[in-house]
Parts: C-alpha cells; structure tokens; sequence
C-alpha cells in the first residue's frame, strides 16, 4: 500500500506567491535604469561625437588582445588551482583576490607606481622602449589587471566541476597528461571557460577607474563616455552608450543563456 502523499501547510501557496513577488520585484528594479534610457534618450537627435567612433575601436581592439593574454596566462593558473594541492595554495588565492577586492582607482594606482615612468618597474621598461603610461600597452595592461581575477575565478570553478575519473581513465589508459588536457579536461571545462571569458570581455571592455589612471590615452569607451559627459552633457553620452550595448553585451549575452540552457539540458 502507498503511502499517503504529504501534505503542506495551508499557508505554502501564500508563501510562493509572496517570494514570487520579492522576485518579481527584484527584477524589476534591476530593469529600471534601462527601462530609463529607452525612455530618455533623445532618438531624433543621436549622433555620434567626433571621436566616439575611435574609442570604440580602441576598445575593441586593444579588449581582444587583453583577452588573449589572459587567456593564455589565466588558464594554467586556474587548473593549477583546481586540480593541484600544495604547500602556500592559500597565498595563491590570496593574490587572485586582491586585484579583484581593490577598488578600481586604488588598483589604477597601484599600477602607476609600479609601471609608471618613475615606477620600479615602469623605469627599466621604458628605457627598452616600452611605455606603459598612456599608450596601448598601457591600455591592454590595465584591462588584463581589470579582468583577469573575474576570469580566474570561473575557469577554476569550471575546471573544478570536470569529473577527476574521467581524467584518471584517459592517464590509465596510456594517454600523456598533455593530452588528457587537450582532450579530455578542455572539452569538459569549454562551457564553463566560455562564460569566464565573457564575464571577462565585459569586465574589459567597462573598465574605467584602472584605465583613467593608467591609459587616459588612447581613449576607450568608458573614458570617452566621462570626457563627452564632461565637455558637452548628458546628450553627449546617449549614441555612445547605446553604441557600447550594441557592440559590447550581445556575445556575452548569448553566451551566457546558451550556457545556462545546456547546463539545464545536461
């Protein structure tokens, strides 16, 4: 015989009803403000500022090659994190965490005086002829600084969710741990890696505090976006700002529903 099925307090529906509101509402109010621009933006009269259109092709430019940097350094540091225990793994954490705590002038700060042309290290780079105070090197630094924390965190979480049997396996099965790498943990991880690098474009590409300090030249959006509001006013910023939604937010978007739908699929 079946047990019976269980009954719920009389009051659960109001429950549900009353946490679906307290999330309705949330949502809601994260709407407001682009709810506000749509509402406010001057549609007749939105015309690009002169130099608008060469601050976004700096952003774009110089975030693709600050993605391939931290790409390429911050992926080996988060699967050593994930998959690696050893002694100071703490210290290591704590110096993926400190960028990504620091406010960002303080971290823009920090930057000068390091890499600055009086910094210790900004000296001796600039007497080899590399200047990293307002120059594209400059730029792509302070986005990687900017970044490479929040890209760190969800590849190591990523990495971190690949099961270590199927790892095991692929090793006992003769396979070199290159090529378990290659082959077994990278396709694994790919989903979650993605959305690190999304996460990590966004992150890029909106960095102002660090790249105020450190690049005001070659001007990118979020710099450009302060200068119009500055010079001109509010009617300035609208084309800009829309521009930065239309080139900057539909990949990672995407990325991330197609992420949280094959999540749910899986």
């Amino acid at each position: 015989m079946s047990p019976p099925p269980p009954r719920f307090p009389a009051s659960t529906p109001r429950r549900a009803l009353f946490m679906a509101a307290l999330g309705l509402a949330a949502l809601a109010t994260l709407a407001l403000p682009f709810v506000g621009l749509v509402l406010s933006t001057p549609w007749p009269g939105l015309r690009l500022q002169p130099g608008d259109g060469a601050a976004v092709a700096a952003s774009l430019a110089y975030t693709a090659v600050a993605m391939v940097v931290v790409a390429l350094l911050g992926t080996p540091a988060a699967w050593l994190l994930a998959r690696r225990e050893f002694r100071g793994k703490w210290i290591c954490d704590i110096l993926v965490l400190l960028p990504l705590l620091t406010p960002p002038l303080a971290m823009g700060l920090l930057l000068s005086i390091s890499f600055g042309p009086y910094g210790w290290l900004g000296r001796p780079l600039a007497h080899a002829g590399l200047a990293l105070t307002n120059t594209p090197a400059a730029f792509v630094l302070a986005q990687v600084y900017a970044s490479a924390p929040y890209f760190i965190v969800a590849a190591r979480a990523a990495f971190e969710g690949v099961p270590r049997e199927l790892e095991q396996m692929s090793l006992s099965l003769g396979q070199s741990a290159s090529r378990t790498f290659a082959r077994v943990t990278l396709p694994l991880a790919g989903l979650g890696l993605g959305a690190a690098l999304a996460l990590a474009w966004v992150r890029a590409l909106g960095e102002f505090g660090v790249v105020l300090i450190i690049a005001y030249y070659p001007q990118g959006i979020p710099v450009r976006l302060w200068v119009n509001l500055q010079d001109t006013g509010m009617s300035a910023v609208y084309p800009l700002l829309w521009l930065f939604f239309a080139v900057g937010l539909p990949l990672p978007l995407l990325g991330g529903l197609w992420s949280r739908r094959a999540g749910v699929r899986a």
